[in-house]
């Protein structure tokens, strides 16, 4: 069906799922904004490679804490009231970072945007998908994983092109964001709600994200792939830059941001070309990509080579987003529709696990081995992760996703 012979409604449809896309990219897209930027923060306020990764692990405990705390709350609420709230933990994070004039902010301001990303991952995954007219619906879980990775993704573009090439490195690329942010809570006041509730809502109480029984056995396999895929971006998006300067002599922040970028925009095609890949196919075959990558990232590491650093996070990206689509929309398809954002939230719980505890771990090893032989050590431990759920699937896992799936 053309465009021109969709039904009107549905393209009028069409406006609230492109601006949820959009709301959701530009929360995500501040997240990683510091990426690129935590040499300049070393030098302004001084501080170890070690502290870099727990600026980056106090994030993750953000989001985390507000999964295990208000995974299923949209599922309440509605989407929208979630929405916003995640906008304006963004915007006072970006605030943080505008004012920051030494490590209590800057803690603030990650935990803040943590909050955010909490907020946003399960609620606004769900609500896109939720959003998306009738003529897009097979597509919807890609737009949703999509927006998160290239809002993820754009984050330390923007951020090193402007502390590269404008003035203000440490707080135009906050003020720029905040623009951005009045903007995404500008659509998402106008968004549907998606939530209806047949007679009296439920009453709002903390409710931990869990995994109803008849996801479980699709969960584990795909809730570890996305622990794997996930520590791999942890290490992009905190110790990825100060490898590029202190080994490579890359020294050009938007570079950097580049180099991290192509990690998401390969997640992104990845995700994309496992469309035409059954799901219980494309997560092995994700995790084996994925080794793949980290094995040229340990390469990088030992030969101090950028070309490969670069192809490192080309393939492993590619591998992360075939396995990480795959996952979530088997998990979410089978989760019923009351607990689906609680079910989400979840998956995401796992996946932030990833990316906090083992990039801790690099800043430790970094202060006794030094930062490269920290990254081989990480490289090694995350390919034999990968591998070994990548067998583990091949070989029959519990009720594995179905082909198709």
């Amino acid at each position: 069906m053309t465009n021109d012979q969709r039904d009107p409604a549905d393209r009028q449809r069409s406006w609230p799922y492109a601006a949820a896309a959009y709301v959701f990219a530009v929360v995500m897209a501040g997240t990683t904004l510091p990426t690129p930027l935590y040499g300049l923060y070393q030098e302004e306020i001084g501080f170890s490679s070690l502290m870099v990764t727990v600026i980056f692990a106090v994030y993750a405990a953000g989001v985390i804490a507000v999964l295990v705390v208000a995974g299923g709350v949209s599922d309440v609420l509605g989407r929208r009231p979630v929405l916003l709230a995640g906008l304006g933990c963004a915007a006072a994070s970006a605030l943080c970072f505008v004012l920051e004039g030494g490590l209590p902010l800057l803690f603030t301001g990650r935990v803040l945007s943590g909050f955010s990303a909490g907020l946003f991952t399960g609620t606004a995954t769900v609500a896109v998908m939720e959003l998306a007219p009738p003529h897009r619906r097979g597509r919807a879980s890609l737009a949703a994983t999509a927006a998160n990775m290239l809002g993820l993704g754009c984050g330390p573009l923007l951020a090193g092109l402007l502390a590269e090439y404008a003035p203000w490195p440490l707080r135009l690329p906050y003020l720029v964001h905040l623009g951005l942010v009045a903007v995404a809570a500008g659509l998402a006041l106008a968004l549907p709600e998606t939530v209806r509730h047949r007679g009296p809502r439920p009453a709002l109480r903390p409710r931990r994200p869990s995994v109803p029984a008849e996801v479980r056995s699709v969960f584990v396999p795909a809730a570890l792939a996305a622990f794997a895929g996930f520590a791999m971006f942890g290490l992009f998006t905190s110790v990825a830059p100060s490898f590029m300067a202190q080994t490579l002599d890359v020294h050009n922040l938007a570079v950097s941001g580049l180099v991290v970028f192509l990690t998401f925009a390969a997640s992104t095609v990845g995700q994309a070309s496992q469309g035409g890949v059954p799901a219980g196919r494309a997560l092995p075959l994700g995790c084996f990509v994925l080794v793949a990558g980290l094995a040229a990232i340990g390469g990088s590491l030992l030969l101090s080579s950028l070309a490969l650093l670069v192809a490192g996070a080309v393939v492993s990206g590619f591998g992360q987003g075939l396995l990480f689509r795959a996952g979530l929309s088997t998990v979410s398809s089978r989760a019923p529709a009351d607990r689906r954002g609680e079910t989400t939230s979840a998956f995401f719980v796992v996946a932030y696990l990833g990316i906090s505890l083992p990039v801790v771990g690099v800043g430790a090893l970094a202060l006794a081995l030094g930062l490269r032989d920290a990254g081989l050590v990480f490289s090694a431990c995350a390919m034999v992760l990968a591998g070994s759920i990548g067998v583990w699937l091949l070989r029959g896992a519990p009720d594995r996703p179905r082909p198709g799936a």
